[in-house]
């Protein structure tokens, strides 16, 4: 079963442009499916994952691109860089626009490699999971968020809800194509994504060689999504060093498993906070590494608050990044504890967020927004995200925004 992806229109402006086109994202979050979608059967995929095909790119590449000429789908293209420099020659040959479609689950070798190679030949886009709105059909019309008043007066008219129950089903299954589409048992496959993550990502390709400590590390790190990151505790906890530490989580962010929110900082603010916060990018896979067996459980346990913030975290990252665009996202928190979840900034103008897990949210929730003031720059409409039926003004600069809205 295929759902149209929000990701699907900008595709098709990037590959009528550039010959080459480079989507990343985390493992089973739709790379291939999307662009076989699009490419149709005028177009040869090949995939790396295949033992004699791989060997062929990495043996001898010149023969490999004679046997797959262009245009051309080649999957997980992480396992053999090799193959950059000729898909270089050949488009320095031929720039035909979209002759080369590539996907790769691991960004920190991949987006090096690329670069160097390819640079002024390539358009790299990033996909996450599947979107609230996209699995329900409603992902060609969606728009990046933001708090604005057309927003409202759109989702005012296409209004739906969502159950609390409803809500903690769909985060603690996650956002995975096959789990949100098919009727697939959660727990065989998470666990099975672990082990190929491990297996194949971290050891193969990341040379990680303790994967049971790095599993301890993963585990730690998703009990932690949607708080401040703090490298020293999160490495202790794993029983790493916080050099080891630094090193992992660069590569749970490479692998899209992870994205960490910078707090916004000018020389006006220098007392305000520098870390940045942690986000588990599927909430199911975060749910499942810290064994929470049901969504009513999630829904009543401690991590209840923390996981709600990381869906909604994910929902709104996809609103942008599948539309193409570099979310502009920070958050605030000075050393006086006044802190506010989300700072959307979009042309010069600061729109704040809160996050809140609560059907009926008051001023209380957006006194931090006065400390914006200092920032110098407009502020925008304001908003507190949380499990409200409607959207209802707050005072005269936010609104309730409920979360089926996202």
């Amino acid at each position: 079963m295929y759902s149209a992806r929000t990701l699907e229109g900008y595709l098709g402006k990037a590959a009528a442009q550039f010959p080459v086109l480079l989507l990343t994202g985390a493992r089973q979050v739709g790379k291939t499916t999307l662009l076989r979608h699009l490419g149709g059967s005028q177009r040869t995929c090949v995939s790396l994952d295949d033992p004699l095909v791989l060997r062929l790119a990495r043996e001898d590449p010149a023969l490999f691109m004679q046997r797959f000429p262009a245009p051309v789908l080649i999957d997980e293209i992480q396992y053999a860089p090799q193959l950059l420099p000729y898909i270089k020659m050949a488009v320095d040959a031929d720039r035909r626009p979209g002759s080369f479609w590539l996907t790769g689950s691991q960004q920190f070798h991949l987006m090096r490699n690329a670069s160097e190679s390819l640079a002024g030949r390539v358009a790299v886009l990033h996909l996450l999971g599947l979107s609230r709105r996209e699995s329900v059909g409603h992902g060609a019309a969606h728009k990046p968020f933001l708090p604005t008043a057309s927003f409202f007066a759109e989702r005012a008219r296409k209004a739906d809800t969502l159950a609390l129950k409803d809500l903690y089903t769909l985060i603690w299954k996650g956002s995975f194509p096959a789990l949100t589409l098919n009727a697939v048992d959660r727990d065989l496959f998470l666990g099975s994504y672990v082990r190929t993550y491990l297996q194949r990502d971290v050891r193969d390709l990341a040379q990680v060689g303790d994967e049971m400590a790095f599993l301890r590390f993963l585990r730690a790190s998703a009990a932690r999504t949607g708080q401040l990151l703090n490298i020293s505790e999160l490495a202790r906890d794993a029983d790493v060093s916080p050099v080891t530490g630094k090193k992992w989580l660069s590569i749970l962010e490479a692998s899209g498993l992870v994205y960490l929110l910078e707090p916004y900082f000018t020389n006006v603010t220098r007392r305000m906070v520098k870390a940045p916060k942690l986000y588990f990018l599927d909430t199911g896979l975060a749910a499942y590494l810290t064994e929470w067996s049901s969504p009513d459980t999630l829904e009543a346990g401690a991590m209840s608050g923390p996981i709600l913030e990381t869906w909604i975290m994910g929902e709104l990252l996809k609103s942008w990044l599948h539309n193409g665009l570099r979310p502009p996202f920070y958050y605030y928190r000075d050393r006086d504890q006044k802190e506010i979840d989300l700072l959307i900034i979009q042309d010069g103008t600061v729109f704040p967020l809160e996050i809140k897990k609560t059907a009926s949210p008051d001023k209380r929730d957006i006194r931090h927004f006065a400390v914006l003031e200092k920032l110098g720059m407009p502020v925008g409409m304001g908003g507190v995200i949380c499990l409200a039926d409607q959207a209802l003004p707050l005072d005269k600069t936010a609104w309730s925004v409920p979360a089926s809205w996202i």
